[in-house]
């Protein structure tokens, strides 16, 4: 996964879903970042972080763990609401899709950078 680009991407329709996914978790949990993914096959997952004594996830991580315990075995797009860059889920977007990117936004959903999966 590579870095953020310097140029705020453009977002389509379905990657605007993903981000109105993941500031809906952000507000569920009140949390400060959360993240949605979109799987091979079009269905959207969404998460917050986790910080308990014995489980730490990123937003992302947990967005991706629902999706691969429904049967996901693919992954096109994530959308990281105030997340961080180097957040430990891009390794496992990678991992499930070469072709995915993931968006970087800020809190109000303005996106800030865009990072393509490759290994």
């Amino acid at each position: 996964m590579t870095g953020p680009s310097s140029g705020k991407p453009e977002l389509s329709d379905e990657d605007q879903k993903l981000v109105v996914l993941a500031r809906g978790a952000l507000a569920r949990a009140e949390s400060s970042s959360a993240a949605a993914v979109r799987d091979a096959d079009g269905r959207t997952y969404a998460g917050a972080p986790v910080a308990a004594e014995t489980l730490t996830l990123s937003g992302l991580q947990v967005a991706l763990a629902s999706a691969l315990s429904s049967g996901a075995q693919a992954f096109e797009a994530a959308v990281l609401v105030n997340g961080a860059p180097d957040d430990p889920g891009l390794a496992t977007l990678a991992e499930f899709g070469s072709d995915a990117y993931a968006v970087h936004t800020d809190l109000s959903g303005t996106p800030t950078g865009r990072q393509d999966a490759h290994r």
